[in-house]
């Protein structure tokens, strides 16, 4: 037999929802967390080291470029190199449409010489040890700030540095927290995501494209 909407109002109200474990990381379609791990102190002081020469850069990206292509004196020679091709949705129309040039991962080969003394050459080479790692950058969330829903053409990991339980990425239905302690975390940006700061504090990650393509 059919419910009533009351019987099934009833029933959603009975059980509040759970939010104790909102803080962990949930895997799904889209996440996970890799095998390998750095320490979060020396990564929070590579931030500060990076912080005492650079400044976010990109128009509100607050984009800090670790990789650049061989030879080039700026890292962030065009916007593109900061945010890149992707597509997005736009409108009631639902239609797809893509934004801005394609950017060539595999040239990003040379890490910035600036940040050589630091821990995050550590954390290059040895992500390089087992895959290939186009644009390696330090992207910044503001509080109460969020990404457009769009998709990218290549998957990324992210190393969560300063992070709040109010900071989530969703992947097409997925959504999930992930924890700053040093983890390594895969996201398949070539699916539909955004990254939501909710919290009232910075959310830091490093973010290195993969370039397998």
């Amino acid at each position: 037999m059919q419910r009533t909407m009351a019987e099934q109002m009833a029933a959603l109200f009975k059980a509040p929802p759970a939010s104790d474990d909102l803080a962990t990381f949930r895997p799904g379609p889209g996440f996970a967390r890799l095998p390998i791990r750095f320490d979060i102190d020396k990564l929070r002081q590579a931030l500060d080291q990076v912080l005492a020469i650079a400044n976010y850069d990109g128009e509100g990206l607050y984009a800090i470029p670790l990789t650049r292509k061989p030879g080039e004196e700026s890292s962030t020679t065009g916007q593109h190199n900061l945010s890149g091709r992707y597509w997005i949705r736009p409108d009631a129309s639902y239609r797809e449409f893509a934004r801005e040039g394609p950017v060539e991962e595999h040239r990003f080969t040379e890490f910035v010489p600036d940040y050589d003394g630091t821990y995050l050459r550590h954390v290059y080479d040895e992500l390089s040890r087992h895959v290939r790692i186009g644009r390696m950058r330090l992207l910044k969330k503001p509080p109460f700030g969020a990404n457009s829903f769009h998709r990218d053409p290549e998957a990324r990991l992210h190393i969560p540095i300063h992070t709040n339980p109010g900071a989530v990425m969703v992947i097409n239905h997925h959504c999930t927290h992930m924890p700053a302690d040093g983890s390594v975390y895969f996201t398949d940006t070539r699916a539909y995501h955004t990254a939501v700061n909710g919290g009232e504090h910075d959310r830091v990650h490093v973010v290195a494209a993969l370039a397998e393509a």
